[in-house]
């Protein structure tokens, strides 16, 4: 059953979900724990390969030298190095993460802005029609409008420059982490290299609605 989840176009399942849907359905019966099933994959156990698993391949040990330095990078608005412990800690339903998902490399171009809840992992995708600073703004606060801005009690941004204005959105703390450190917002990454599953890079998106 794992295997033809895992094999099906197009995929509904990670291993992790996979697992953790078969134990509720299934309590009575044996199931192996997720880093279980990557060690059988490993071993060659299961007819599966790590191609398989997009998200594991993405994956890199640290090797615990720093590639880029972080000094005298601009830093957009409030540092995420300032973000309150509760955030940190994942105590409370509100704060979110946010990045842009790009298809063509040109600013001119649609592209879909990411929001996900740290805790509940719900998400919110908004298509965008390029991915100007101003554009960027302007969505965002529109987001904000609409769902409320009482259900935003933080929003952690890439440090890139099409939210150079994002200061200027009213209604939540806006905390910005360090550049080239994706890991600072994992959830919305992970959360965007599934999205990659269906809209690979540098496939146009004029078609989505």
């Amino acid at each position: 059953m794992l295997c033809k989840a895992l094999k099906r176009c197009f995929r509904t399942d990670s291993v992790d979900s996979f697992v953790h849907r078969f134990q509720q359905i299934h309590p009575d019966k044996p199931c192996p724990s997720t880093p279980t099933v990557y060690r059988y994959i490993d071993l060659g156990l299961l007819p599966l390969r790590n191609y398989d698993l997009p998200i594991k391949l993405r994956r890199r040990v640290r090797s615990g030298r720093q590639t880029h330095e972080r000094l005298n990078k601009t830093i957009l608005g409030t540092s995420i190095d300032e973000r309150l412990d509760v955030v940190n800690q994942r105590l409370s339903v509100g704060d979110w993460e946010d990045d842009i998902v790009k298809g063509k490399q040109v600013a001119n171009k649609p592209a879909i802005i990411t929001l996900i809840e740290r805790v509940t992992h719900f998400e919110i995708m908004v298509k965008i029609p390029d991915y100007h600073a101003e554009t960027c703004k302007q969505t965002h606060q529109g987001i904000l409008d609409s769902y409320g801005s009482e259900h935003f009690r933080s929003i952690a941004f890439d440090n890139s420059s099409e939210f150079s204005l994002l200061n200027q959105v009213k209604g939540t703390q806006l905390d910005f982490a360090h550049p080239y450190s994706p890991r600072e917002r994992d959830t919305n990454e992970n959360q965007n290299g599934l999205l990659r599953e269906f809209i690979p890079k540098g496939k146009p998106l004029h078609a989505y609605d």
